[in-house]
């Protein structure tokens, strides 16, 4: 599976490292504190000589061993980033400090990374070892990252459970949630949510066509930016659509967030927002389908910022649902096609899209991609399918022109920063083949999916531990197109009221 020296124990791993001429942590060196370490105040203990690039990628890949029950890797690469660990070391000697200064960070498996295979969690795919960066991770490299490896994730970014049999490092199959390993991670960014969730790294990359770096930090506590389309360079990442990917920063805290942000965008610092200068809408049809935590912490959330000086008003959004039935299938199952195509011919992968579908793991994904992307179709009445061009062609001229503007009209009408709701109506289930359901599937992206297909920019925000299941629930702020720096001050201001979630119990 592309592990590398993932089976080592920390003994021979420490023999590996030295052979290697790598330096080892001095005994007497104070542990760093996972738990509650963020990537802000990572780079500054590594900037200011409290703690090693060494030593702290050293416990991030301990922790990545200690948790292969939560499958959150495809390649580990601890002798390449313990390589890189060094390499800044020694440099920060001489003053190298960067924003991301010697902090280990992992990167979505359909994200190429130069030397390590990117297979975008498919098994056709999982000897296609990139030469080159994509943008977005050159950028974090660039800006001093440490990658420790690729992250396991829904098959080709075909869904919201993560339960990906292909690749697995536990005893069971799926990529599992951070606080109770019986339950999904989401998707389709699994891995890098569980990763961040658990604390074995404080950041990552992750992608989002619907939904996908959102839901996985909604069910693992971690913060997570969609930015507005366009955003991010979108070279080097394996694609589904288009017109609704990007990819997204994951990370421990919207802070943190902000920074990958900053370093791929560009742009100055992002400071918090006066609270009582913010003024959020709630949509009513968002709170569909709330399971008891979830209804419970999202209503505290909103007394919570109402006490801190937030003005929260009742907003409508007519034909919402409507509008994104007409766009969000025909935009993914119509450019998947020729997007992939285009993909595999361009990264020299080696295989054709054929190849690729024939070997496809997950009966949920095989089932997309046999019966929808390769001959063209969309579900249709009665079971039947029908041809995805003119629904397309539709949904581009006339359906996302409707529901972009039914956006804009709302935040201008309503005078608002923002809307804020659940980011998924329920926390995470059991993980097991029927998580990937088609049902679960609707029922996870029931909020996500709208912005998306508007191509607005959203940030999850853990707010709590539901009461009863102790499990993750967070809420989700989108805003207009653009807004993505206002956002990022919003939940900056907002997760110093709410703080930060605890660190799962059994990591």
């Amino acid at each position: 599976m592309g592990y590398r020296n993932f089976a080592l124990g920390s003994v021979a791993a420490s023999l590996v490292i030295a052979a290697a001429g790598y330096p080892v942590p001095a005994a007497a060196q104070a542990a760093p504190d996972l738990d509650t370490l963020t990537a802000t105040q990572a780079a500054a203990d590594i900037c200011a000589g409290k703690i090693t690039s060494t030593a702290l990628t050293t416990a991030a890949i301990a922790r990545a061993k200690a948790n292969a029950k939560l499958n959150a890797f495809i390649t580990l690469d601890e002798a390449g980033a313990m390589k890189a660990a060094a390499a800044f070391d020694a440099s920060r000697k001489k003053g190298g400090c960067k924003p991301l200064g010697g902090v280990p960070i992992v990167i979505k498996d359909n994200i190429e990374v130069a030397g390590l295979p990117s297979s975008a969690g498919t098994p056709a795919l999982k000897g296609f070892v990139p030469t080159k960066d994509a943008p977005v991770a050159a950028k974090l490299r660039a800006a001093g990252a440490i990658i420790i490896g690729k992250t396991n994730m829904h098959e080709l970014a075909f869904g919201i459970s993560g339960y990906n049999a292909a690749f697995k490092t536990g005893a069971e199959p799926g990529v599992r949630n951070a606080y109770d390993a019986t339950k999904i991670a989401g998707g389709s960014s699994s891995g890098t949510g569980a990763a961040v969730g658990a604390r074995i790294v404080t950041a990552g990359l992750g992608t989002d066509t619907g939904g996908s770096v959102r839901v996985p930090c909604a069910f693992n506590g971690c913060a997570s930016l969609r930015p507005t389309v366009g955003r991010y360079p979108q070279g080097g990442i394996a694609p589904i659509s288009h017109t609704r990917d990007t990819a997204g920063p994951m990370a421990a805290t919207v802070a943190d967030v902000a920074i990958l942000d900053r370093v791929i965008s560009g742009g100055g610092t992002v400071s918090p927002a006066n609270l009582k200068d913010v003024r959020l809408g709630v949509v009513k049809s968002m709170l569909a389908n709330l399971d008891g935590d979830t209804e419970a912490a999202f209503r505290a959330s909103l007394d919570k910022l109402k006490s801190a000086g937030v003005t929260i008003v009742d907003v409508e959004m007519p034909k919402l649902g409507e509008l994104n039935g007409k766009i969000g299938f025909p935009l993914a199952l119509y450019e998947a096609y020729d997007d992939m195509v285009a993909y595999l011919r361009k990264s020299g992968a080696g295989i054709d899209i054929a190849a690729l579908a024939k070997d496809i793991a997950s009966p949920d994904v095989k089932g997309t991609y046999d019966g929808l992307v390769i001959p063209r179709k969309l579900p249709g009445p009665n079971n039947t399918v029908v041809d995805a061009k003119p629904a397309y062609d539709d949904a581009m001229k006339n359906s996302r022109p409707a529901l972009q503007a039914l956006y804009k009209d709302t935040f201008a009408k309503n005078k608002l920063d923002a809307i804020v709701f659940p980011t998924v109506p329920k926390v995470a289930i059991s993980a097991q083949p029927d998580s990937s359901s088609l049902e679960n599937f609707l029922l996870f992206i029931q909020n996500t999916d709208p912005g998306s297909n508007a191509g607005v920019p959203g940030i999850q925000i853990p707010v709590a531990l539901g009461a009863s299941s102790k499990l993750p629930v967070g809420i989700e702020l989108d805003g207009p197109a653009g807004s993505d720096r206002r956002l990022l001050a919003i939940g900056m201001a907002m997760e110093k009221l709410f703080g930060r979630l605890p660190a799962p119990a059994n990591k």
